[in-house]
């Protein structure tokens, strides 16, 4: 075990100190395209945790200057809908980003409607023509959570060059493009998941852990390599004898810590990046809108 306790990679504090950053570049990108960006999220349907998202990112686009375009629909809505709407804001020169919020119910075809989006304004990052853009290394919008791990790791100086990257998840939301941005940053990068003979070894010879399955306590310290870091992407929402609830990781926090040289805590961590890294690839598609145009 360390003498220490690891170091907290503090997403929360970092996520607030982008958005000052970005509302700096909005007021003076507005000078010259005299307007605000644009951010449509459109969300179907009444799950709660939805709508508590879509809520936290509607006050982020505040702090950032960022105009709201979002709609909300009936869970009954029909694709063809849905799909009308994408195409109105492809059009709209007010809108610079468009965001599905998952999940969906399940009559929908979420793949269909984001395929919809222009891959200009897919600010998720999950449109084909941006995944290709990522495979090839070429500029393009990037996934939010991934991004988000990656500006984390800068932030704090955390070394990815020649070092052993295991990535628990092969997702096309985090696990596949979180892998190859650290094979982009000269990683050496290992994706493990359910499948994965010897997990527990293989993850012992990280010395950058990204956990992003969603099964709660699923990393204890005795899988992790001392000194690593940790990055916990998992949300889960757990409730105590007495009813009370709350988010808590894939990793074993409090037995990891002891032993990793840096952790991301949830909440606090992975998850106010993302909302931070929405908000950057929102402003990043509107400095480049007059190459739309």
């Amino acid at each position: 075990m360390n003498a220490l306790p690891a170091q907290l990679l503090d997403g929360k504090a970092l996520a607030l100190s982008l958005q000052t950053e970005l509302a700096a570049e909005v007021r003076s990108l507005q000078q010259r395209l005299d307007r605000p960006p644009g951010l449509a999220v459109l969300m179907v349907g009444d799950n709660p945790a939805s709508a508590a998202y879509v809520r936290g990112k509607e006050k982020a686009c505040e702090k950032v200057g960022i105009a709201s375009f979002g709609q909300h629909f009936a869970t009954e809505t029909s694709q063809a809908v849905l799909e009308e709407v994408i195409q109105t804001l492809n059009h709209d020169p007010r809108v610079d980003g468009i965001l599905v919020q998952l999940p969906l119910p399940p009559h929908l075809d979420s793949v269909a409607l984001l395929n919809q989006i222009h891959p200009d304004k897919d600010v998720d990052g999950l449109h084909p023509v941006n995944l290709g853009r990522l495979v090839r290394g070429e500029l393009g919008l990037r996934s939010c959570t991934p991004s988000g791990v990656m500006r984390l790791l800068e932030e704090y100086h955390i070394e990815t060059q020649g070092k052993q990257a295991v990535v628990l998840g092969r997702s096309i939301l985090v696990g596949k493009p979180i892998a190859l941005m650290l094979l982009a940053a000269d990683a050496t990068v290992t994706i493990a998941h359910s499948q994965t003979v010897e997990l527990g070894a293989i993850v012992r010879s990280a010395d950058i852990l990204v956990v992003a399955v969603g099964r709660q306590g699923l990393i204890h310290a005795d899988m992790v390599k001392p000194g690593a870091t940790v990055i916990d992407v998992g949300i889960n929402r757990i409730t105590d004898s007495e009813g009370n609830s709350r988010l808590v990781g894939d990793v074993d926090f409090d037995s990891v810590q002891a032993v990793a040289g840096h952790i991301t805590p949830v909440p606090g961590g992975v998850g106010a990046m993302t909302v931070a890294m929405l908000m950057q690839n929102t402003v990043w598609s509107y400095s480049r809108s007059e190459k739309r145009a």
